[in-house]
């Protein structure tokens, strides 16, 4: 019986789940595809008898780009309400309990489906990156449950030892031996669906001070085409990071001491190994490993289950190859996460720690492994009418219980590159939605590298205004730790308060006696703030880590319209109260 699969993320989690799903219904002698929303025709739905769905959430509440075409088309007004009257479905939700629309699309796909008459196979599940196990704490139990129901429905019966999950494999491999046709290494610098646009780096330099316990970065790019190129204030560049050649040599290193037999210089040629494998991108032509190391695996990534399921395969070492299975197994899953999780420890660790599993490497475990590098988003800093595209981006290096720091795989790339090089990105919308409305004024809360997307709505606000336009009020809520260390973009501040452009309110948290944060200094300006809401109709937005700087700032902002939790719902329904953050 065909089963399809479909699966809607920004980062790679949703395809591995939806993987997994895959290898699973092997067992149940299920066949069928398994696919992202944008390599499926989504007309076909109607066709379909059986699809689990896998859809992450991003941002404040909103579907995955790879899945936003299919959801224009369910939410069709001209579908008949019994379109899907034939489907069968399950839904199981990616997403992040410390942010307010948690698992919001894939509620919303899951309702949907039942209004256009599709039979639920199973509640929604909703997996929380902030359980202790991750997805898994939900993921593992909901596709259990799933099987359980599928095989009393459908009278399924679990197939024989062949089709065991771990001899599952995605890709056929050919080694090309002697293979002297020019390859093209700029074509991996860039491996995704939509095409890229040509950035050049113009400056790279450090805001904070050398003594600040963080190194933030100020990038600009200029590009060639400027006619062609354009965004709107909040708007994201997507950007494809490259593995450091200390990691790829740490990697090939690994591989020689084991005397294996390929090498950096080894050129392979991938395929699908079954029809409903879509080939990635990366993999449609030869690759040298060498390659495949600087820009196609993440050798930072942490590994996850299947990693270890497949290390595990023809290790000859009785106390590794135990160890390994059980951290593929549900019931290992508080020691994978002690492992892996916590101290953050890398792919290429674990290959360092299990050194006679490493041995057994092949080019088909290889392959099937390695997760793939994939895009990191960042909010644009600037306006497109200033002619250059510059970010603020926090470097990401911290300390765990292992020697070696963690290093941010982007941003470290980011930190190293030099005037003159040039790159690739895409440009794309992003969740923050602006009033067209020049004159509505815009309350503006960026904390720390959060106030990256609001430099880009006050440069076309100013931009606006110096070509005649009428622009509302801006208020602009910054904090950081010190004036002295980590205040971004003072120099704009200053200017933009010369211009009478920005009302600035700022926040030093370490320089006085007491703690001040952004949500203090929103409660001391109530007097400012509450008529601006209630008779202005101002518009919120708020930017930087979800930790619980966002949670505290709604509360101040519930305290400044004297406790009106219902007039602050009315306006995050209304879209006048926007969060734009990140873990």
């Amino acid at each position: 019986m065909r089963l399809l699969i479909l699966y809607g993320s920004q980062t790679g989690t949703a395809q591995d789940v939806a993987e997994q799903l895959w290898r699973e219904s092997k067992q149940w002698g299920l066949d069928g595809p398994v696919l992202g929303f944008d390599d499926y025709e989504i007309q076909q739905l109607v066709e379909e008898r059986l699809v689990i769905f896998v859809v992450a959430t991003t941002g404040d509440g909103v579907e995955p780009d790879n899945m936003k075409r299919a959801w224009r088309f369910l939410l069709k007004r001209s579908l008949p309400p019994d379109s899907l009257s034939g489907l069968q479905f399950a839904c199981l939700g990616l997403g992040d309990s410390s942010y307010p629309k948690f698992n919001y699309a894939a509620k919303k796909l899951h309702k949907r489906l039942q209004n256009l008459g599709a039979e639920m196979l199973c509640p929604v599940g909703l997996c929380d990156d902030q359980h202790d196990h991750g997805h898994l704490g939900t993921s593992l139990p909901w596709s259990e449950s799933l099987w359980t129901t599928l095989s009393q429905n459908l009278t399924l019966k679990q197939c024989t030892e062949h089709t065991k999950i771990e001899h599952l494999h995605k890709w056929d491999l050919k080694v090309l031996p002697g293979y002297c046709q020019a390859l093209d290494e700029e074509r991996l610098q860039w491996t995704q669906k939509t095409l890229p646009i040509k950035l050049k780096l113009g400056e790279n330099t450090r805001t904070t001070t050398p003594d600040h316990f963080q190194d933030v970065r100020f990038l600009r790019f200029s590009y060639a085409d400027e006619a062609a190129i354009t965004w709107q204030p909040g708007d994201i560049v997507d950007l494809q990071p490259q593995n450091s050649p200390e990691k790829v040599s740490d990697f090939f290193e690994l591989l020689s001491e084991h005397k294996l037999e390929f090498n950096e210089q080894t050129v392979v040629q991938v395929s699908s190994a079954h029809k409903d494998m879509p080939l990635p991108i990366a993999y449609t032509k030869p690759i040298p490993l060498k390659y495949a190391a600087k820009y196609i695996w993440d050798l930072t990534a942490k590994p996850r289950q299947r990693f270890f399921e497949v290390l595990s395969q023809d290790c000859d070492d009785e106390l590794e190859q135990e160890k390994l299975l059980e951290f593929s197994s549900p019931q290992g899953l508080d020691d994978l996460i002690a492992y892996v999780n916590r101290p953050r420890r890398t792919l290429l660790e674990v290959l360092q720690d299990f050194r006679h599993a490493s041995a057994k490497l092949t080019l088909s475990k290889l392959f099937e492994m390695m997760p793939l590098i994939q895009p990191r988003s960042f909010s644009i800093a600037s306006d497109a009418s200033t002619c250059s595209l510059d970010l603020l981006v926090a470097v990401v290096n911290y300390k765990t219980i292992l020697q070696v720091p963690r290093l941010g795989l982007c941003s470290n790339w980011l930190k190293t590159l030099q005037p003159g090089v040039e790159i690739n990105g895409s440009i794309k919308p992003g969740t923050m939605g602006l009033p067209k409305d020049l004159t509505i004024p815009l309350i503006m809360v960026g904390p720390g590298t959060g106030i990256a997307p609001f430099r880009s709505v006050v440069q076309n606000r100013l931009h606006a205004q110096q070509s005649g336009d009428k622009v509302g009020t801006l208020l602009v809520f910054f904090g950081c730790r010190n004036k002295k260390h980590d205040f971004h973009f003072e120099d704009d501040f200053i200017a933009w308060r010369k211009a009478n452009i920005v009302e600035p309110f700022f926040a030093f948290s370490r320089d006085g006696e007491h703690k001040v944060y952004v949500q203090h200094l929103i409660k001391r300006e109530a007097v400012r703030l509450e008529p601006l809401l209630r008779q202005q109709n101002a518009h919120i937005y708020v930017s930087g880590s979800s930790n619980s700087m966002p949670k505290a700032v709604k509360e101040a902002f519930i305290e400044v319209l004297n406790g009106d939790v219902n007039y602050v719902e009315g306006m995050i329904k209304a879209k006048r109260y926007q969060e734009e953050t990140w873990s």
